[in-house]
């Protein structure tokens, strides 16, 4: 019987059948004869046991397949554009071809639509994007036979995983604030994939490392427009001399609804972002924030996922710090807030 939490793979095809795996295969694949008896017992316990024989498991058998599939929540922000671009750039260096599957929610319906459509296609492999829920849930729906890597997030158990070790880059850049001389830093967060992500994390440790007061958590959406309406109530509440922002382009947007609400940054209230968007350079002032070189996190993904694929030996677990990026939207607080 299979465990819940799995789908089923070939081995348990093989099993309920009482044949060998090899049998399966050739079932799948057509590649050789296999008795009409034993042929009926395979699809029978396909059947049962709901195991899909899809293109891909025919193609992993034959060994033969160049493309490599990509799963995301999004491919139009900054983050998981960039990250896409570097697995196919790498991909497409080594001769693969890169498909692009949007995973729109965590809900089961959708999930199951975007893991079909993936498994219907001849893959080598599967990169999972994991910055969001829909990631997570469809990295936990894969077949496990399918290689695969996942990208950010916490540890993902038995699958090879590329991160960005946001928690310790967040902790750098909240102690460059609290070093200006803000007795506290407000943060405002984008949805996480998870109940706290790794710049909130970051964050907390190092206020509490600092012995600073812990301000609520703002939450934001991805939309800019949510930091400028977060903005105007800083401004309007006049508690905050420092906030550091989950991106960059809600950090934008606060820094927009400060202005509005009579508050000058950094004269009177510094702000900080986080992935040093292209345009954060230009923005004014320009943005104080952390460098991650998505494209990399990307092609360091590939690279695990062909050694996968090729059965060598790999690294399981590849982290990389981002950098702090000091500009101008971060400076001393003034002598009316210096207790903020």
């Amino acid at each position: 019987m299979n465990a819940p939490d799995r789908r089923p793979v070939i081995r348990d095809v093989a099993r309920a059948a009482g044949v060998s795996v090899p049998t399966v295969s050739r079932v799948l694949t057509g590649a050789a004869r296999v008795s009409p008896e034993k042929v009926e017992r395979v699809r029978a316990a396909i059947e049962e046991l709901g195991f899909l024989p899809s293109a891909t498991a025919r193609a992993l058998v034959a060994k033969k397949p160049k493309l490599i599939a990509v799963i995301a929540g999004n491919t139009s922000r900054f983050g998981y554009a960039e990250t896409i671009r570097g697995v196919e750039e790498a991909a497409r260096a080594d001769g693969y071809t890169v498909s692009i599957t949007v995973v729109e929610s965590a809900e089961a319906a959708e999930v199951e639509r975007a893991i079909a459509l993936v498994t219907a296609q001849p893959i080598a492999g599967v990169v999972v994007l994991k910055f969001d829920p829909p990631g997570v849930a469809a990295l936990e729906a894969l077949p496990s036979l399918l290689p695969t890597v996942a990208v950010s997030g916490v540890r993902a158990r038995g699958v090879p995983q590329s991160v960005l070790d946001e928690a310790a880059a967040a902790h750098e850049l909240v102690e460059y604030m609290l070093d200006q001389g803000h007795r506290t830093v407000h943060h405002v967060t984008v949805p996480p994939s998870r109940r706290e992500d790794g710049r909130t994390t970051g964050w907390r440790r190092a206020l509490t490392d600092r012995g600073a007061t812990i301000p609520p958590i703002i939450a934001a959406t991805w939309e800019p427009e949510s930091g400028r309406e977060i903005g105007r109530r800083l401004a309007e509440a006049g508690d905050a001399s420092a906030v550091f922002c989950g991106n960059d382009e809600i950090a934008m947007g606060v820094i927009r609804g400060l202005r509005e609400g009579g508050c000058a940054v950094p004269e009177e209230v510094s702000v900080a972002g986080f992935d040093d968007h292209p345009i954060s350079a230009m923005f004014s002032p320009s943005l104080t924030t952390v460098h991650q070189d998505f494209a990399g996190l990307g092609n360091r993904a590939y690279q695990q996922l062909e050694g996968v694929i090729e059965g060598r030996k790999i690294r399981k677990f590849c982290s990389e710090r981002p950098t702090l990026v000091v500009r101008e939207s971060v400076a001393p607080p003034p002598v009316s807030k210096s207790g903020a």
